[in-house]
């Protein structure tokens, strides 16, 4: 079996789970989607069912042969190296793409797993080795300190980057930072496509780097109208977490008597920030296409995804390609290079 057959096959299991199959395979992670919610509240049922459906419908025979063709290199011989990697547990399986890429590429992973995450990257992890025995040997997951690495992808946040940076300073790297991710309406957007801008902001609780936290509207739109074609998330209003945020928040602007529009479940604010915090999405009016994309190219290196129309549909932020690399780096090139220069 090709590793391309394997993911091909961890793809199959976890759509299976996703769509509520127990048998088999996807046993394992049924169970998870009914229990992690209890160890991480942020793991809610949907949430992790919504991460299994997007990594399984990417990881389909079809997709995966176009990802791996665009490198011909793929095919080569080359010794494995080991590769470290910091996985991020803002959202289900966060780190899961670049476990894809380090074992596609041949190489040894050796993970450091985040706390939030552990249970379900180790499923993950247990399922490919059960599907291809051969990846044992390939495959190290840790709670605790890398080591013996020869090159490193590490995600975190601006803080944690200026850590990574000096830690692994003398090792070929990725180190990601903080990504926000944006709409652009133009006004045309039908009522379908607004819904749809819902799960761009809303699936995971908006905490993914390509969950959208900022609205670029059109001069005069009328921002007052957008929740009403959210209404299937007025549920986050029942989850403690969510709520407390809510509410202080909308506590903090009514004391500083900051203008917003109050949705029950959402605060809309006029701000030019683009990480907003939770259970808040900033808004901004433009002139004209020009200024978007003058803004789009300043906040280049700030953006993980732009959607709306001439850029990602609506209800697609969340649902990357095998293609969309996190922070615009290719993955699978800087897994591919010899002796990487810094």
């Amino acid at each position: 079996m090709t590793l391309s057959d394997a993911f091909a096959e961890l793809g199959r299991v976890m759509r299976e789970s996703a769509a509520g199959e127990t048998g088999g395979r996807a046993g394992r992670f049924g169970d998870l989607i009914d229990t992690l919610h209890l160890s991480n509240p942020w793991f809610t049922p949907d949430n992790v069912r919504r991460a299994l459906g997007a990594i399984g419908n990417a990881l389909t025979t079809e997709k995966l042969k176009r990802w791996i063709s665009e490198y011909p290199m793929l095919n080569d011989d080359r010794k494995p190296s080991t590769v470290g990697v910091v996985m991020a547990g803002n959202i289900p399986l966060a780190g899961f793409h670049d476990l894809l890429c380090v074992l596609i590429t041949g190489n040894r992973l050796q993970a450091k797993l985040s706390s939030k995450d552990e249970l379900l990257m180790q499923a993950v992890a247990d399922t490919l080795i059960s599907i291809e025995t051969a990846l044992k040997d390939y495959i190290e997951l840790t709670p605790g300190t890398l080591s013996g690495f020869d090159m490193v992808i590490a995600t975190g946040s601006n803080n944690t980057s200026r850590y990574f940076e000096y830690y692994f300073r003398n090792v070929p790297s990725v180190i990601r930072r903080n990504r926000n991710s944006i709409a652009v309406l133009d006004g045309t957007e039908t009522p379908e496509e607004l819904e749809l801008l819902g799960d761009d902001i809303f699936s995971y609780f908006g905490l993914g780097c390509r969950n959208v936290s900022k609205l670029y509207l059109p001069a005069d739109y009328d921002v007052a109208r957008l929740p009403a074609f959210w209404k299937k998330y007025e549920s986050l209003r029942e989850h403690s977490k969510y709520a407390a945020n809510y509410d202080h928040n909308k506590a903090i602007m009514i004391v500083n008597r900051t203008p917003f529009t109050d949705a029950g479940f959402v605060i809309l604010r006029n701000d030019t920030s683009l990480t907003p915090p939770m259970a808040v999405v900033n808004y901004e009016f433009y002139s004209g296409p020009g200024m978007v994309e003058k803004e789009t190219v300043r906040l280049k290196n700030l953006l993980q995804c732009v959607t709306g129309h001439g850029y990602t549909p609506y209800g697609n932020s969340q649902k990357p390609d095998l293609w969309d690399y996190a922070d615009n780096v290719d993955t699978i090139s800087f897994l591919l290079k010899k002796n990487l220069t810094r």
